[in-house]
């Protein structure tokens, strides 16, 4: 039998950080879709994420991405989401934007190139000084189209001596976070593609260099839970990137695609001891023509529904019929705990916690919505690249 208690504590406890771009203008490729009373800056930003906070009770961090998050003023920047209820997360850094990274940013062939990429990213160690923040989180568009345009074994060694710089920059208590992604818009070489790639720079590095988990980034038929699952084993786990994916690094709401999937996930999160602050675990969403705050707060009430089922798993009734080669009854274990209703459960924590038991409805009797549409005129919307 599982403990509910147990569960309800672990829910309680649970953090999902949400990313400040999400709450700007995103599109396609083709198009950005402008929506009225989208934030103006980082502050108006922070604004709408401690909605979120306040709504589902488990999203008290908010990652900034530099440049697009860039003030004058950092602390004052922390202190405006401390006033909120919120504090400043991971510190994503931008080494894909400059006309300059054509070639490649950390890994490029000309060396000013790459002392541009890394002052870039001990900028964002400093940033991080300045908020209180732990992760520096790297992801690189570097790679090459065509064989033989690079060496890529020299792009190794380029990565790896950047890589090498920022780290010994970190200070205590400090970590960098190395994300990656099989293609786009690299699509022969990709420089970091894979979690292999990733691990072995971070375990070079040292045990401040974790790798992070992007659910979109992975090829068709990918046992991501696999990696998860692994990369805890190893302690080099940092954290997680959600969100869904149909063809590509689609950037939708986690869930929306596999919810088994992110319930897989979640289960070997918890086997795996890695429910803990030590995982971070953020959202890495691009909302293009839903409303951009009640997507999140849907997005984060969908993590919160694959933890509660992974939590519910009984794991000694599943430990048993493993060992047994109880092969369908093994499955029908995790079945029987992904098939749960677990809403009803939720909506009783969301009340033990001083919280609406029903957070969208919530958000939608607030007037916060209104109110952001009749204050936030004039002026430039944030969006990509801003």
């Amino acid at each position: 039998m599982t403990d509910l208690t147990a569960v309800k504590d672990a829910l309680k406890s649970q953090a999902i950080e949400t990313p400040s771009w999400a709450y700007g203008n995103s599109g396609t490729r083709f198009k950005v879709f402008a929506q009225p009373g989208v934030p103006r800056d980082p502050y108006e930003k922070l604004d709408d994420a401690a909605k979120v906070h306040e709504f589902t009770g488990v999203a008290p961090t908010v990652a900034l991405h530099i440049p697009w998050d860039r003030v004058q003023d950092y602390a004052a920047l922390a202190r405006h989401a401390e006033e909120r209820g919120v504090r400043l997360g991971a510190i994503n850094s931008n080494t894909f934007q400059d006309d300059d990274y054509r070639l490649g940013s950390i890994c490029h062939p000309d060396a000013a190139v790459r002392r541009k990429a890394v002052d870039h990213l001990l900028e964002c160690v400093g940033i991080m000084d300045a908020t209180g923040s732990r992760d520096l989180k790297l992801w690189f568009a570097d790679g090459t189209n065509y064989p033989g345009q690079d060496d890529i074994r020299a792009r190794q060694d380029r990565l790896a001596e950047g890589l090498a710089e920022v780290y010994a920059r970190l200070g205590e208590g400090q970590r960098m976070l190395l994300e990656y992604k099989f293609f786009e818009p690299a699509f022969y070489t990709t420089d970091v593609p894979d979690w292999g790639t990733a691990y072995a720079h971070c375990l070079k590095l040292g045990p401040q260099a974790q790798v992070v988990v992007d659910t979109g980034h992975h090829a068709p038929g990918t046992n991501i839970e696999f990696i998860v699952a692994t990369l805890l084993r190893e302690g080099k786990l940092g954290g997680f990137d959600f969100n869904s994916r149909f063809y590509a690094d689609d950037d939708l709401m986690v869930g929306a695609a596999d919810p088994f999937q992110l319930f897989r996930i979640m289960y070997e999160v918890v086997r795996g001891g890695g429910l803990t602050s030590e995982v971070a675990f953020m959202l890495d969403q691009c909302h293009n023509i839903e409303a951009k705050i009640p997507a999140i707060i849907r997005s984060v009430m969908n993590v919160q529904e694959a933890t509660a089922k992974a939590l519910l798993v009984d794991r000694p009734a599943l430990a048993a019929a493993q060992a047994a080669g109880d092969v369908l009854g093994a499955n029908a274990v995790l079945m029987d705990a992904y098939n749960t209703d677990v809403r009803p459960l939720l909506r009783e924590v969301r009340e033990e916690m001083g919280l609406d038991p029903e957070p969208p409805a919530a958000y939608a009797r607030s007037g916060w919505a209104e109110k952001i549409v009749a204050e936030r005129v004039g002026g430039e919307q944030a969006g990509w690249g801003a």
